[in-house]
């Protein structure tokens, strides 16, 4: 079994040129507390200073997230904008090629070769969508984290703080087990420090016996929540053919397939305040269907028709999309996507 704590992101806007130079600074700190070796951390690098120079040049609206995940032993950097979108995909990711000078000139196609994993998704706006690229790129020492085998459950994520917050008051944890998986998303009520101490708590909890009872769990964890602000609160199991589930609050769930649309109720409350008794629920699992939680800084009525197209992609391209399009821009977010690989 192996127990993921969920990582969080800091966020860039990168509105100046001199913001590239210190999301590349940030990255290289990261980079040295995971024992980067310098040519690794010259690898990522040039990825932030290559993702960040075209968003600066090109797009509207651009941010960098970068999160170092020590579990995984990589660095993740993902790319958002509002547009205009890339209309010559094809192009742009030929090795060599540049969108222009005052880039390193690396272009899209020599970046994914310096990335360990890359993934890039763009569209151009219609009359009904909004347009934009979106794009994740992972850093790790050569060698170090082998391809995940067919039917392995594949993990992507957002985690972002309010707005002038340096805190998340959201947290979120995941097990793997074989062909199962477990996860929890908290919620602190509010934001902040204070927040954060609740969530925190859930989420400790959560990895001390992950695949245990989700009832007994919840309670547990709205006992131990009693010293702390309190929590929404939502836990998730994961089986081939059954996904189940259990909560409290305003953090909710969605599973999305190709034909399958059902979103996931839990009962009203604050975990640590006021809770009835803990009821699981259970839905089936439709073959290749993503399972979806989010806070409630993300809006809950989306169209899964905007993901489908994601659906076989990195599942972090999924979770940007949403927090891009459905941010409410006041709260925490955070977004956890779950697939298995194909």
């Amino acid at each position: 079994m192996e127990v993921i704590p969920g990582w969080a992101h800091t966020v860039f806007p990168i509105d100046d040129a001199s913001r590239v130079g210190e999301a590349r600074r940030f990255a290289a700190l990261a980079s040295a507390e995971l024992g980067f070796s310098e040519l690794d951390a010259g690898r990522l690098a040039l990825v932030v200073t290559e993702l960040g120079t075209n968003l600066q040049r090109h797009a509207r609206g651009g941010r960098l997230l970068i999160a170092a995940r020590p579990t995984l032993g990589d660095v993740e950097v993902i790319a958002i904008d509002d547009g205009p979108g890339i209309a010559d995909m094809a192009r742009c990711m030929r090795d060599g090629y540049s969108t222009g000078s005052g880039s390193p000139g690396t272009g899209l196609g020599a970046l994914k070769r310096l990335a360990s994993d890359f993934d890039i998704h763009s569209s151009l706006p219609t009359d009904t969508t909004p347009g934009g690229t979106l794009c994740v790129a992972r850093v790790r020492p050569e060698g170090a984290r082998a391809a995940p085998r067919r039917g392995s459950m594949l993990v992507g994520a957002v985690n972002v703080c309010a707005p002038g917050e340096t805190v998340n008051g959201d947290g979120w944890a995941v097990a793997l087990d074989t062909d199962d998986a477990a996860l929890i998303v908290a919620d602190g009520l509010g934001h902040g420090p204070e927040a954060a101490k609740a969530s925190s708590a859930a989420t400790a909890l959560f990895r001390a016996q992950p695949f245990a009872d989700m009832a007994a769990q919840l309670q547990e964890l709205h006992v131990a929540l009693q010293t702390t602000r309190g929590s929404a609160v939502f836990c998730m199991r994961l089986a081939p053919q059954e996904v189940r589930s259990a909560g409290a609050g305003n953090v909710v769930g969605r599973i999305v397939s190709g034909v399958t649309d059902r979103s996931i109720v839990t009962q009203h409350g604050t975990v640590g305040l006021q809770i009835r008794r803990a009821q699981e629920a259970s839905l089936p699992l439709p073959p290749y269907a993503l399972a979806i939680v989010h806070s409630d800084g993300i809006e809950t009525r989306w169209d899964p028709a905007r993901i489908r197209p994601l659906m076989d992609r990195d599942p972090t391209l999924i979770a940007a999309l949403l927090l891009r399009e459905h941010s409410r821009g006041r709260d925490d977010a955070t977004v956890v996507v779950l697939r298995r690989a194909h």
